[in-house]
């Protein structure tokens, strides 16, 4: 992998984390427009420089993140479900990421979703947004589960979580943020363990790589949240439940004609 790419797959990670559209289904697209050798180091360097998005989230939201201890109490209730289920379901999750309709039919679904979830879930007041609760956050960690399956987008299920917990739009959205640092924070850390236990070799040129895509993922995740929240909050989630069923129906288009697509 060139460094060109890799400031390629670190701008596709800093857009697509945090925005409800699948950061899967775009970093197949990416790599398979590219041709990237999925090697491990590759498959490694797409999870790891989550590490610069979830600094983004931190930097942006530093106040409300060290204000006090509740905040993180919430936090890991959202965060629990996924870390049982994960363990439970490793492998069904890992045969599930070689299988490119799985994310295709995942998106096409979640866009449809999208589509009808303003008329759906209007959202909260300010005030009753503020009351999240431990059991709201457990419902919306229970969603994140659903993330699992390449293609729903774990902003998209966490998002959608705390819209029928009464969150709104704008606070749904945050959370989803808050709950993505521990979150990717223990995918990183996994799958650099994963790496080196199973001999991966890291080299001068492999560290220079996750430093540019880090930084990069840094810069673009923080222009893309700011983004994301003025949009949202004007226009709701109509324009990503089509952009959503266009992803997928382009990735069922490449699949039908026989372009072999890389899982990233």
């Amino acid at each position: 992998m060139s460094i060109l790419q890799a400031i390629i797959l670190a701008i596709i990670e800093g857009i697509s984390e945090f925005l409800p559209i699948s950061s899967t289904g775009h970093m197949i697209i990416g790599s398979t427009i590219m041709g990237i050798e999925q090697d491990d180091f590759v498959k490694l360097f797409t999870v790891a420089i989550q590490f610069g998005a979830i600094l983004s989230v931190i930097v942006l939201y530093w106040k409300r993140f060290f204000q006090g201890l509740d905040l993180y109490y919430k936090l890991f209730t959202a965060f629990i479900p996924a870390v049982v289920a994960g363990l439970l379901l490793k492998d069904h999750i890992d045969a599930l990421l070689e299988n490119v309709i799985v994310v295709a039919a995942a998106l096409l679904i979640g866009g449809v979703v999208f589509l009808f979830i303003d008329r759906w879930t209007p959202g909260g007041s300010k005030e009753d947004s503020s009351r999240l609760t431990h059991k709201r956050a457990l419902v919306i960690g229970l969603f994140q589960c659903l993330a699992m399956v390449p293609g729903v987008s774990r902003s998209a299920a966490t998002i959608i979580g705390g819209l029928t917990q009464g969150l709104n739009r704008k606070d749904a959205a945050e959370f989803s943020f808050f709950l993505a640092v521990p979150t990717m924070f223990g995918a990183t850390v996994k799958s650099i363990y994963d790496y080196v236990d199973d001999g991966g070799a890291v080299t001068m040129q492999h560290f220079q790589l996750f430093a540019i895509g880090n930084v990069v993922a840094f810069i673009v995740a923080i222009i893309a949240i700011r983004g994301f929240i003025t949009y949202l909050s004007r226009s709701g989630f109509k324009a990503f439940g089509w952009y959503r069923i266009a992803l997928g129906g382009t990735i069922l288009l490449l699949w039908f004609f026989g372009v072999p697509l890389h899982m990233a």
